[in-house]
């Protein structure tokens, strides 16, 4: 096979996977085969005469996935663009174009030195453990973008995707990856064996595909949605982006706000859900009672006695001396101060409540490894700002009401991570708060994976998901990961459900993400096997 055809196997991959990725509606289980022309081409290659052998695994694996990365994100462009222009965008986009599918590329590429040493079924369980934990690494590491994890592609079918109260995503990753594997295995035997041995692989292949959907399915319409009603209204302003924070004057963006819930609210309206950086001031948290815009949001709610608001806000918090690693110096003014994307939490009572975006966007919100460059602070201040960005809290936290109602309240990015949602849940949560913009990358894809991924975290904790998002798309979703409510894009509105509050407590938010900790240790087990048969113990020669 030459390098044309073995090209143009991965372009097939790229496309099937590409496919079989949200939103594309109904085409979800592509991504169970999506790998097997990739696994052909490596395989000829692996069995040729071939020089460099393990370069030409490198490039076409990374043929596939940088493909595919790129066709599913393209919308980055979009918010880098916006700002910087296409000159900027361009090299920019690549990193997250590139990074993604060079961490998939490397699993592959040790799959394949690895196989070169051990048995083929080993071969495949490193694959297995290489590939769920560089995921696990996009989602743990400072250049955090666990957008493309393998399980994130059943959202559009959320209704196979059900046992995740079990497992999580990566659930779904070792699932997808386990399919693959043995749908080649199967694509082998039909074309090379005859009789039993073709057939034995083919059930099999079918029984760890069938299995899960049957269990899953089962558990879709057997649901029934737990825990006490409770009124909300989530509100979408359709302010645009680049405008809200310096051309529109925050009282004007308060007073569509306040409109639109008073358009729905009622006298037993428990929440008024407000996007992400709703209000664009920034506000002193420990002078909030004092802020003009805060008295406009008691006086609002004065009017529900039983209303809580969770709103989007810019907050500071001024210090001595630095007390993070994120507090800019202002030796003019000699204090040091953080800045936060923050939620807010404001009652009919002089209790206030906030909580610090904590998965930052690496790049436009923390510069990575801060720590790492820390030495450099001093240059940074002298530029007015530091090495990290945007200031941060270490653990999450949940918001409670006067009710006792306790709410996980989740600021853009960070309906990514399942397991740090969960660790909400597990401290009280009883549903979940995603606040948004989602206006910076148009009318484009970006925007509808973003909302499917929050299915994915309804199913894994068994909360409602109130979903607010400043441009769109809002909406509600129940404990299954059904979209019992939602919005147009760009339309300035608002919308009402009344969602459940439960106290039931699944695997998954006890366990969190049990399967990639374990894969990833198990990863770095395997991986050694390759320098130890390389140089440590030797093959001896044949003869």
């Amino acid at each position: 096979m030459n390098n044309k055809q073995t090209y143009l196997l991965a372009l097939l991959s790229a496309f099937l996977l590409w496919l079989a990725w949200p939103p594309m509606p109904f085409t979800a289980p592509l991504l169970l085969i999506g790998l097997v022309p990739l696994f052909i081409a490596l395989d000829k290659i692996s069995n040729s005469d071939v020089k460099k052998a393990g370069r030409r695994i490198f490039l076409t694996a990374g043929l596939t996935f940088l493909i595919w990365n790129t066709a599913s994100i393209y919308w980055v462009f979009n918010a880098i663009s916006a700002y910087n222009g296409w000159e900027t965008a361009i090299p920019v986009s690549l990193i997250p174009y590139g990074l993604g599918a060079l961490l998939m590329t490397f699993a592959f590429w040790l799959y394949y030195r690895l196989g070169k040493y051990v048995s083929k079924t080993w071969a495949y369980v490193g694959l297995v453990s290489f590939y769920i934990a560089l995921e696990y690494l996009q989602q743990t590491w400072d250049l955090a973008f666990p957008w493309m994890t393998l399980g994130n592609g059943l959202a559009a079918m959320h209704q196979l995707a059900q046992w995740y109260d079990y497992t999580g995503v990566y659930g779904g990753s070792l699932w997808i990856l386990l399919s693959n594997i043995l749908a080649f295995e199967v694509y082998k035997k039909l074309k090379f064996e005859t009789g039993y041995k073709k057939l034995r692989p083919t059930l099999i292949w079918a029984l760890v595909v069938i299995i899960p959907i049957g269990i899953s399915l089962s558990k879709y319409y057997s649901a029934t949605q737990q825990g006490t009603p409770s009124n909300v209204v989530v509100v979408q302003p359709n302010i645009d982006p680049y405008q809200k924070l310096e051309n529109i004057p925050t009282a004007e963006q308060i007073q569509i706000l306040t409109h639109l819930s008073d358009s729905l609210g009622q006298t037993n309206t428990e929440y008024f859900i407000w996007p992400e950086t709703a209000i664009p001031n920034y506000a002193d948290e420990e002078r909030i009672r004092s802020n003009p815009d805060f008295i406009t949001l008691q006086n609002f709610l004065s009017k529900y006695k039983n209303g809580t608001l969770i709103t989007g806000i810019e907050t500071i918090k001024i210090y001595p001396d630095k007390k993070t690693l994120s507090a800019k110096h202002y030796p003019d003014q000699g204090f040091y101060l953080d800045n936060f994307n923050t939620a807010m939490q404001v009652e009919n009572s002089a209790n206030v409540q906030f909580y610090h975006k904590s998965k930052l966007v690496p790049g436009a919100e923390k510069m990575p490894f801060p720590k790492v460059f820390s030495f450099m602070d001093g240059v940074f201040s002298q530029l007015g700002g530091s090495v990290s960005g945007w200031g941060w809290q270490e653990e999450p936290s949940v918001l409670y009401a006067q009710s006792g109602i306790g709410v996980a309240p989740v600021i853009c990015y960070e309906s990514l991570w399942g397991d740090w949602i969960a660790k909400d849940v597990k401290n009280g949560a009883q549903f979940i708060a995603i606040i948004t913009n989602d206006g910076w990358w148009g009318n484009t894809s970006g925007k509808d994976q973003h909302e499917m991924y929050a299915k994915l975290r309804a199913i894994e904790t068994h909360r409602d998901v109130a979903r607010s998002a400043n441009t769109g798309i809002s909406c509600f979703i129940n404990q299954r990961g059904d979209v019992v409510k939602r919005t147009q894009w760009w339309t300035r509105t608002a919308l009402k459900a009344d969602i459940n509050l439960n106290d039931e407590i699944t695997f998954y938010v006890k366990s969190g993400d049990v399967i990639a900790k374990l894969l990833s240790a198990l990863a770095i087990l395997i991986a050694l096997i390759i320098p130890y048969k390389k140089w440590v113990r030797k093959p001896l020669p044949k003869g």
